[in-house]
């Protein structure tokens, strides 16, 4: 198929392997160089010193030496002048050559000894180091604004481990080198500086309130917080500190308001999460809604991150805020920061985490004799007898409970070598969750990173393993991944600095290939206990999941992720700067599933049966998926002030992207060993001796797009804000004509805080800030790479007849496609407010927005059949989504006690404002629909008697409940009519006709919030994260592709093997006095039926769960010892901390259920999500 990209491919694959193989070696190159320069100054007689003039006063001679070296100068002042001007020749040379040219005729001499230069006279007395002779016993108070000592606080020689902490009078004593610097710190204190004089030092720590000069990062760039007019809120590394979760998606969750996080697929421990900003972005056809994930600046994966080298996180919320990256991001920004080196002495950190989990919510089932029951009452409450709970069946599962010596599995009565089936012939009382998962499993993290530097260059240097197993306990998941991340920044000359970043993940994770038709796990799980595990002889039965997971082989996924990114900063001229970007990323994934043949023995321990519930195919399955990508960015900007009150700061800048990703696949049947499967390993036969032709296929995919973009801010004294953003976007995935899109913004602010008139209320209220904003964007992140063009399906032996004895390849005529498909665009309107008060103790946010999805694809109107294709998708489609976000922090010190509370409340709606469905029907979306009703009939009762039921079908003159089933009797719902037409129906399924159906509830969450609560005191910290929803409705309907997708909800549906039975479905109506589990005709579930219909349940008020919840997320308590303790040892810092996660929760939802994964998996059903506890331990050297 011919492609119409953007531009035509930047490099061939050959040439653009080997620049990547330049860059690699270059990029080793640039870290020797560096670490060599890095050693260099550490060795001052060889170090290279730049001075500004050559004329200049020994004091400033001395002064730079000590600022471009770690040395110091070590003098008697009584013998050297510093005001005397010297002359050295050259502006740039050696400290060995400058000192021997300006010494000399001062008839000075010196010597390096450790970390100083010596200077003495050649005839006088030598001069000792400071440590010998200037050391003293220095004393101080430490106390806060109000006078009051604060205890525990670290008092720490810079540039050393030694240290102490200060006493209940807030007094300190630490030997230190006379001149040297004391670190003065306290949790909810900013650090303080201080000089060692030998005198009784007073210092007083101020409290760290969040100030309103913190730096946030947007878009190509950084801004102060109290500058900004955009939406975006920010968390540092310290809000998920120390949590026991494997990567930075589970960190994030709860802690930024209108950041929504939900569970993925629900199929694996190795599902990744969803991530949505601000609600439903998107219904288009083809299209996605996810946010930009940018790592350091380059799109990314999150998974592939060490969630330690992450400093801060950024999302970007409001068109204004993240318009800068243009049709990339309609739907919101998430910014990573990693942390970088920093000039100052090494720092080397190790940190740990050893955690056991266990399912947090599974299921309850019935026992044996329970399910056995229920299920026969099913039979029966349909007219029948069942044929696999006979009453003898029942009789011996009763009695192997109460202790008789029975067999857990029946043999087969025309066969004695063989054991029966476990559903038909099994008697033992199982549960099927307890032997699927484990009680407990054990992971662990490790943690290492060293960082340093001088003014020049400064480097971080970080690696993360982690191993962590799942629940399942047979062929047991597991995950481990290696993290390296090495970042260099060198200022290669006053005006040029250069930043490296290499980054490398590699991830193995592995599962039993048995689960992987998931919803027919689930459904087992909560199905025949009676099925045993193990026959009599201690051998694995078949139709359990577990045995399936144990013996039918294993799926391996191994990926690698490589991150390489450059940048250039110039600076020629004070406030204009430069930043040249080159980003590159290679993503390699390798799958293997080996499939094994389940085999049962017989009675005798040789006889072997293929299962029936197994299949049929043993294979091995093999696919190679690789990624690469690209990404160019230069882009400029300058800021200037006027007159001191006019401030501005513009920039414009090119951004070119390109992707190039492939696949490929095969599989071939007739695995041989399993020991070492591979393709070679197979024979190319079924496990009955037929050739089974091999499964080979594989694609590529490419696109592109290209950028330009700018942005000014202006501020008045910081009071009246100003940004206008503007983005003109090409993509490779529209055609010609349709290809470019101009996306702009602008937002305004006013921060009534820095008004005149409002200077006597700065003490009580220091920001006040008003911001709007509105802006266009376009979407042009479609699932389909060329969602324009028709591709040709083309299937390798696939006819259904014989050429020449095999079956030939064929094509089918696809579907017609709109050429002139184009853009989805996005219109975005945000108001809100910032405060903050009482010296930034209360600090607070709130915004609300309107975002206009148009232009979406959907369905075309209907044409007559004899047109003969389905009719091309158009852009006719609209959305609006409203909502808003509200954030609250209290933070405060007093006598040394700080503690704090943040509070997050965020809510959406979403309503279609546009689509095609001129009838209104209910079976798809509609124009004015809000996403997520659920529509239902209204239900009255259960009846508790015939009688009672005939009463109601009295009622209804003009067909009863007939359209709903037949045969309605006692313990059967009995339906509201509505529409007061004498009979229960769904009338025309339209908006306009429902019949007796209404809007009964919203499954959408709403008002989705989170709480942490922090506190600390004397080197003991402590921390609560509670997240939830505080409004939700929720029914499982039935699907197109599942009728009984809810039978986790009801139990008994359809046939007896899609019925499974848990513990809250022993609340069924029973009328029967004599029942075994006693009469229920206040039952909450009506009577077991096995009917097709589902009569009993249909959408409907009685069942409708509120599925709100409250959950405390985290938990930990942790110490930090005493730095007078732990600097004997070397240690500059020390914390040992145990954390919980996912503690308890309050919700009124079915224990059936977990709220937070209801959207995930299968009916409701979803992997497990972890209760954890942790310990661990950070430490600084």
């Amino acid at each position: 198929m011919k492609k119409s990209l953007l531009f035509k491919p930047i490099v061939s694959l050959k040439q653009f392997k080997r620049t990547i193989l330049i860059m690699k070696l270059t990029t080793l190159m640039l870290f020797l160089c560096a670490f060599q320069l890095l050693a260099t100054n550490g060795r001052a007689q060889d170090a290279v010193i730049k001075l500004k003039n050559t004329t200049l006063n020994i004091g400033e001679l001395f002064a730079a030496i000590e600022r471009q070296t770690n040395y110091l100068m070590v003098y008697n002042s009584e013998e050297v002048n510093l005001a005397e001007r010297v002359s050295v020749k050259e502006k740039k040379q050696t400290v060995a050559d400058c000192l021997n040219e300006i010494l000399e005729e001062n008839n000075l001499s010196y010597e390096f000894s450790n970390d100083y230069i010596i200077l003495s006279k050649k005839d006088g007395v030598k001069v000792v180091p400071p440590v010998v002779l200037s050391e003293v016993r220095q004393t101080g108070v430490v106390t806060d604004q109000h006078g009051e000592p604060i205890i525990g606080a670290s008092v720490l020689v810079k540039g050393t481990t030694i240290g102490t902490i200060t006493d209940l009078n807030g007094g300190f004593t630490v030997s230190a080198t006379k001149g040297a610097t004391l670190e003065i710190s306290y949790i909810g204190y900013i650090t303080q500086e201080v000089v060692c004089t030998g005198k009784q030092l007073k210092v007083t720590l101020k409290e760290d309130t969040q100030s309103l000069d913190e730096v946030v990062v947007v878009g190509f760039g950084s801004q102060k917080k109290v500058n900004l007019t955009g939406s975006v809120s920010m968390v540092d590394d310290k809000v998920f500190a120390s949590r026991p979760v494997s990567n930075a998606t589970q960190m994030l969750q709860g802690t930024i308001p209108g950041l929504n996080i939900t569970g993925g697929n629900g199929t694996s421990m190795n599902d990744a999460n969803k991530i949505n900003v601000r609600g439903i972005a998107t219904i288009g056809e083809g299209s996605t809604g996810a946010p930009l994930i940018l790592i350091d600046g380059m799109e990314g994966d999150l998974n592939s991150v060490n969630p330690q080298d992450i400093e801060n996180v950024s999302v970007l919320k409001d068109a204004a805020s993240s318009s800068i990256y243009g049709s990339r991001a309609p739907f919101g920004v998430i910014l990573i920061t990693t942390k970088s080196g920093s000039a100052g002495r090494v720092v080397v950190n190790y940190n740990n985490n050893f955690r056991w989990a266990s399912a947090n919510n599974l299921p309850t089932p019935m026992n044996s004799y329970e399910y056995a029951l229920y299920l026969r009452d099913a039979d029966a409450n349909g007219g029948k007898a069942s044929a696999i709970f006979t009453p003898d069946k029942i009789d011996m599962i009763k009695r192997r409970m109460e202790g008789e010596d029975l067999p857990s599995l029946l043999l087969l009565p025309d066969n004695p070598n063989r054991f029966g089936d476990g559903i038909g012939y099994g008697i033992a009382n199982e549960n099927h969750y307890d032997l699927t998962f484990k009680d407990n499993v054990f992971s662990h993290d490790h943690n290492f990173s060293i960082k340093g530097g001088n003014e020049r260059v400064n480097y971080y240097v970080s690696v993360n393993y982690s191993d962590e197993k799942g629940l399942l306990r047979f062929n047991q998941e597991s995950r481990r991944r290696i993290t390296s991340t090495s970042k260099l920044s060198a200022k290669l000359t006053d005006w040029v600095t250069l930043k490296v970043t290499n980054r490398f993940t590699t991830q193995k994770f592995s599962e039993p290939i048995g689960k992987d038709s998931y919803k027919n796990f689930w459904k087992r799980l909560a199905m025949w206990p009676n099925n045993p595990l193990y026959d009599p002889n201690g051998n694995m039965v078949d139709g359990t999941p577990a045995a399936h997971m144990a013996n039918e082989g294993t799926s391996t996924t191994n990926q690698k992720w490589f991150y390489q990114q450059y940048q250039i900063e110039l600076e020629p001229i004070k406030n204009w700067k430069t930043f040249i970007d080159f980003n590159y990323r290679y993503t390699n994934t390798e799958s293997k599933d080996v499939r094994k043949l389940f085999y049962i023995k017989a009675v005798d321990n040789k006889t072997t049966y293929l299962a029936k519930a197994a299949s049929s195919d043993a294979y091995v399955q093999e696919e190679r998926d690789s990624d690469y990508y690209i990404n160019f960015n230069a882009y400029t900007q300058y800021s200037k002030t006027f007159k001191e009150k006019h401030n501005f700061k513009i920039m414009a800048g090119f951004q070119l992207e390109q992707q190039k990703l492939g696949d490929i696949t095969a599989r071939r049947d007739g695995l041989i060993m399993d020991t070492s499967a591979s393709l070679d390993v197979t024979s190319g036969l079924s496990y009955d001796g037929k050739t089974v032709v091999p499964t080979v296929g594989g694609k590529y995919n490419d696109w592109a797009i290209a950028g330009f973009f700018g942005r000014l801010n202006y501020d008045y004294r910081g009071r009246y804000l100003a940004e206008v953003n503007m983005r003109y976007d090409g993509t490779s995935r529209f055609r010609k004509g349709n290809r470019w899109g101009f996306f702009p913004s602008v937002s305004l602010g006013w921060n009534i805080a820095r008004e005149g008139f409002f200077e006597n209320f700065v003490d009580v209220m220091g920001n006040l800030k008003l911001r709007a904003s509105y802006g266009e964007l376009g979407n042009q992140n479609t699932s389909g790479y060329y969602p324009t063009y028709r591709i040709v399906p083309v299937k390798v032996t696939s006819g259904n007849w014989l050429v020449n004895g095999a079956q030939p390849t064929i094509s089918s005529e696809p579907a017609l496609i709109d050429p002139m498909l184009t853009w989805e665009t996005i219109k975005n309107w945000n108001f809100g407010v910032d405060i903050s008060m009482l010296s930034n103790r209360l600090t607070g946010s709130f915004d609300y927005y309107i975002r206009d999805t148009k232009n979406m694809v959907g369905p075309a109107p209907e044409l007559p059949d004899v047109f003969g294709f389905g009719v091309p998708k158009q852009n006719n489609t609209n959305l609006r989504t409203m909502g808003f976000e509200l954030m609250l922090s209290w933070r405060d010190v007093k006598n040394g006690f700080s503690y704090g509370l943040t509070a997050t409340l965020a809510d959406s709606r979403t309503k279609i404002t546009a689509y095609p469905n001129d009838t209104k029907s209910l079976s798809t979306y509609r124009t004015g629909q809000w996403m997520g009703e659920i529509w239902g009939f209204e239900t009255i009762g259960i009846a508790k008697t015939d009688e009672e039921m005939n009463q109601h079908l009295a009622s209804l003159p003009n067909g009863g409940q007939n359209n709903l089933g037949s045969k309605w009797a006692a313990g059967d719902i009995m339906y509201r009519d509505l529409d007061g037409d004498g009979k229960i129906s769904k009338g025309e399924g339209t908006a306009d006709a429902p019949g007796d159906m209404k809007i009964i509830g919203n499954d959408l969450p709403r008002y989705a919030f989170g709480l942490t609560l922090d506190a600390a005191w004397k080197g003991v910290d402590v921390r609560a994260f509670f997240q939830g929803v505080l409004k939700r409705d929720y029914f499982i309907e039935s699907s197109s592709s599942d009728k009984y997708l809810s039978r986790m909800m009801w139990g008994a549906c359809g046939t007896i093997y899609n019925s499974v039975g848990l513990a809250n479905h022993l609340d069924y109506f029973r009328n029967a006095e004599d029942h075994e589990l006693g009469q229920n005709l206040d039952a909450y579930y009506p009577r077991p039926l096995f009917d097709n219909k589902l009569k009993n349940q249909q959408t409907q008020t009685r069942y409708l769960e509120d599925a709100s919840y409250v959950r405390l997320k985290n938990l930990q308590l942790g110490y930090t010892l005493p730095v007078g303790l732990v600097s004997k040892w070397g240690i500059s810092n020390l914390r040992v901390y145990v954390s919980g996660e996912n503690l308890f929760t309050l919700t009124k939802l079915s224990d059936t259920f977990d709220p937070e994964t209801i959207d995930a998996g299968v009916g409701g059903l979803a992997y497990p999500i972890s209760r954890t506890w942790s310990v661990g331990l950070n430490v600084s050297f």
